[in-house]
């Protein structure tokens, strides 16, 4: 096994550069049917899913269950993902890992640049169909919140987990990560305030991302917690 893989199976460095390339693709495909407005019927079908059947200005379910929408989606707010960025950091530079701590920081400033040049280019209007139920700042395609949820939180969660000695550890870490990934854009959709294919082009492209730091964390940081 490569000495820059040696807590990863080499078999596994294959798949990882298809997932790079198949998110990429996915989120490729999904511009460029947006670009040409084909999948206007199928967001706005998937959107109205999540509304109150002849009252599209209400989501489906409580309002108990939209409180929790709001606070998933702050998940992937910029206040919470600075925080999250600072102390998964901090965590690795208290672990001695000052390179990964460095391309950490790296991706998540590059991946914040990409997404904002992303919005301006496409510059998507945001969902007329339902009424927004939290504040919203800029253009629609690709979801920030979805983009950058992925990034920071699959990437961090790659990060911490690479400092941990136990496997069970480390999956568990990335397991919860593309969980709350997955809930913040899901909660984007039920609020109202992203398309469908906005939130899945954010994630493609946000964990494309994430996959490529992990790929370049296992180079410049090749040491392995313990086993």
């Amino acid at each position: 096994m490569p000495r820059s893989f040696p807590w990863l199976d080499r078999a596994l460095v294959p798949l990882l550069v298809l997932l790079v390339l198949g998110g990429i693709g996915l989120f490729i495909e999904i511009a460029l049917e947006v670009r040409e407005n084909e999948t206007r019927r199928l967001d706005e079908s998937l959107l109205l899913m999540m509304r109150e059947p002849g009252n599209p200005s209400d989501p489906i379910g409580s309002d108990r269950i939209e409180e929790m929408a709001r606070d998933l989606t702050a998940l992937g707010g910029l206040t919470l993902l600075t925080g999250v960025t600072l102390v998964a950091t901090g965590v690795a530079l208290f672990a001695d890992r000052w390179r990964l701590a460095l391309l950490g920081v790296a991706s998540v400033l590059g991946g914040t640049l990409v997404m904002n040049l992303l919005k301006h280019g496409f510059d998507r209007p945001r969902p007329n169909l339902v009424e927004h139920h939290t504040v919203v700042h800029n253009a629609s395609f690709p979801s920030g919140h979805s983009m950058m949820a992925a990034m920071v939180y699959l990437t961090l969660g790659i990060l911490l987990a690479r400092t941990q000695p136990r496997k069970r550890v480390r999956a568990f870490i990335v397991v919860i990560s593309i969980l709350i990934t997955i809930l913040v854009g899901v909660s984007r959709v039920y609020l109202g305030v992203h398309w469908p294919t906005d939130v899945v082009a954010g994630w493609a492209l946000g964990g494309a991302w994430a996959v490529m730091f992990w790929l370049l964390a296992m180079k410049v940081d090749p040491q392995s917690p313990a086993k």
